[in-house]
């Protein structure tokens, strides 16, 4: 009897370990699966794909005209293939596709702005949705309207709408409410061909935001610098600690490294992100101004006017140098986008 229950044991046990092991076979196909059908590379769209792969992929780069991605497949695509020297990267592709709605009719330009949706109609629809897209609209700005806010936005809009014949059309990814409020006060006052081309300037913003998420870019060609001057000694920040965070995307957010500026007041070891480590996203600097004058001897007062001084700046082209440096004294700094 207990020989038959051991038998019966052993089988069990083999049983469950063989449908352990089929259910993880099954799940590493499915996520190998997934992660081919996302990973959307540049090469991939050059070589040979289909013109009915690449419309899936660029077709609704910008809203509702896939007549943009079709122009781009027959001008560049079909006739180039992998050989086409003009478009290397994700830059190079927007830059295609924007070229072709500039050079389209206004009867084209026109729709494509008419074909975007209306924001007012999102505003309505917010308390209808369900709690994951609220929450969406929220982080686009539109989630967070008091009544007060949304009844100023729904008036601007129609007026808007009123007098330009086409939607309110702003990229609203990184915006926040106060941004879109802001935006439509300031532009309804516009003529309506200096409106038509903002408007045309925020299709094509939203279109840059959509391919950035579209097209896989595992080897980001651009990369991040710095430099800090000491403009109160009217030399370089030498030896001066140097913090860089990540604030965004969510999970990749954090520390991103810490330095001490060289003699010459920059990074050792060249940049401080290249490769795949610059990511688009947000950023912050945090330079400590105040230790750095306290040893260079620098008079600062007991309670130091600058001690810490945080730049939070954002990175939109994995293909582009950004060379975001610091100009500082006690007393006061200021920065830019170099390059």
């Amino acid at each position: 009897m207990r020989a038959r229950e051991r038998k019966s044991s052993v089988r069990i046990r083999f049983t469950f370990i063989q449908c352990c092991i089929f259910v993880l076979a099954i799940a590493s196909i499915l996520m190998s699966s997934a992660a081919d059908s996302s990973s959307v590379t540049i090469p991939n769209l050059l070589e040979g794909e289909s013109k009915d792969t690449v419309l899936s992929v660029l077709g609704g780069i910008y809203e509702h005209s896939p007549w943009v991605a079709e122009t781009l497949y027959e001008s560049k695509i079909a006739s180039c293939g992998a050989g086409n020297a003009t478009i290397e990267n994700v830059r190079h592709l927007f830059d295609a596709m924007s070229a072709i709605v500039d050079d389209a009719s206004q009867e084209q330009k026109m729709e494509l702005v008419r074909a975007h949706p209306d924001l007012a109609a999102k505003v309505e629809k917010l308390s209808t949705l369900t709690k994951e897209s609220q929450e969406e609209q929220s982080r686009a700005g539109l989630g967070t309207l008091t009544e007060e806010e949304r009844t100023k936005f729904l008036t601007l809009n129609e007026a808007y709408r009123t007098k330009f014949g086409f939607p309110f059309i702003l990229a609203v990814r990184n915006a926040s409410k106060h941004t879109v409020l802001a935006a439509i006060e300031g532009r309804i006052g516009n003529s309506a061909e200096v409106e038509f081309a903002t408007a045309l300037a925020q299709v094509h913003k939203i279109a840059w935001m959509r391919l950035l998420a579209a097209i896989d870019t595992p080897e980001p060609t651009g990369f991040l610098t710095c430099h800090v001057l000491d403009t109160a000694n009217g030399c370089p920040a030498a030896n001066m600690s140097v913090q860089l965070h990540r604030l965004s995307p969510p999970e990749s957010a954090g520390l991103v490294a810490e330095f001490v500026t060289n003699d010459d007041g920059r990074l050792p070891g060249g940049p401080a992100l290249k490769g795949k480590d610059f990511q688009v996203g947000v950023y912050e600097w945090t330079f400590f101004v105040g230790d750095y004058f306290a040893r260079k001897g620098t008079y600062i007062s007991g309670t130091p006017f600058l001690d810490e001084v945080p730049i939070r700046f954002g990175i939109d082209d994995p293909t582009e140098h950004y060379h975001v440096p610091l100009l500082v004294s006690p007393w006061s700094f200021s920065t830019y986008r170099g390059s």
